[in-house]
């Protein structure tokens, strides 16, 4: 049976305990606080353990996820996480989550659309939920960049962050305002090289992160304002009308201009890269999730979700605060 919609009903997110400072990170290659906090904005970034798996971190995000939407385990139609960087190829996370979980009979994959891979999961799983595929998904984003991080390169080591963000969302009975709106998804292919992760087969090197920053910072200055506006209009809602913005954490710099070119001066913008670094596809729940913590977006209010990467994929959706 199809649903008319269907709506996020809590978020979660977990980070790793150790907190990597720009100074530690100077001891390590040619940078400095300063030189970091003037290109990208962080001051702060949580990695993981080296026993700590993509799967721990997003176990952790679910089950507080879980916990605060008041769901039964076993009600979990779907599982999915987005990743980029989970190193077993399977069975996947979500079925390790799933597992873990005591989910006994969901469907579950991995999807990788890099830092727009949580956006891309959601909006799977609010297009399964109203095609009668289920009443209940489970979303979650996990990435472990420091495991593949060039510790030597200080364009790139001084990025990146760990964690884990999810949400529980929820089949809705009828239209809500609070509901999750149309997806306004696509990709610049020809573009793809700018962010890679690449193996070069089990004899050859192992695969580092790559990104040409410039190609990168240019594309989301004159492309991704649009998206998120045609998502804003997709759902009815009008910029000016946004509570939050919460965009991929990719540095502070892009935020703020992506934000700015929006045209939601009421919206408050989520600035967390500052403390957590770019989390990858974990970076929209993440920071979403500290938002509906410290109070600072009512109940429904709508909340723009802009997630994107390598690819070069995007993906925006209005939603409702949970």
């Amino acid at each position: 049976m199809t649903s008319p919609g269907a709506r996020i009903l809590s978020v979660a997110h977990h980070q790793p305990t150790r907190v990597l400072t720009n100074d530690d990170l100077a001891a390590l290659v040619d940078t400095s606080d300063e030189w970091i906090r003037s290109r990208v904005g962080i001051a702060t970034r949580r990695i993981a353990a080296e026993d700590e798996s993509v799967a721990d971190m997003a176990v952790a995000a679910a089950a507080k996820a879980v916990a605060r939407a008041g769901v039964d385990a076993a009600d979990i139609d779907l599982v999915t996480v987005a990743t980029c960087t989970a190193v077993d190829r399977m069975p996947s996370v979500a079925a390790r989550v799933a597992r873990r979980l005591d989910i006994p009979t969901a469907a579950v994959f991995d999807l990788n659309a890099a830092c727009a891979g949580f956006s891309y999961a959601l909006a799977n799983a609010d297009l399964a939920l109203r095609g009668g595929s289920g009443r209940t998904a489970l979303v979650i984003g996990a990435d472990k960049m420091s495991d593949f991080l060039d510790w030597e390169d200080r364009s790139t080591c001084v990025i990146f962050g760990d964690g884990a963000g999810a949400a529980v969302v929820g089949a809705t009975d009828e239209a809500r305002s609070d509901g999750i709106g149309p997806v306004v998804w696509g990709s610049r292919p020809e573009r793809g090289s700018a962010i890679t992760l690449e193996t070069t087969g089990p004899a050859g090197p192992p695969a580092l992160f790559r990104q040409d920053g410039r190609v990168v910072y240019r594309w989301a200055l004159t492309s991704l304002a649009p998206v998120a506006r045609e998502a804003c209009e997709r759902a009815r809602v009008a910029p000016s009308d946004l509570a939050a913005v919460v965009t991929h954490q990719a540095n502070l710099r892009i935020i703020e201009a992506v934000a700015g070119q929006i045209g939601a001066p009421r919206a408050i913008v989520a600035r967390d890269v500052v403390d957590s670094g770019n989390t990858s596809a974990a970076s929209v729940p993440l920071a979403l999730s500290k938002l509906v913590e410290r109070g600072e977006v009512p109940s429904g209010a709508p909340v723009l979700l802009l997630g994107f990467g390598a690819g070069l994929s995007y993906a925006a959706q209005v939603v409702g605060c949970p």
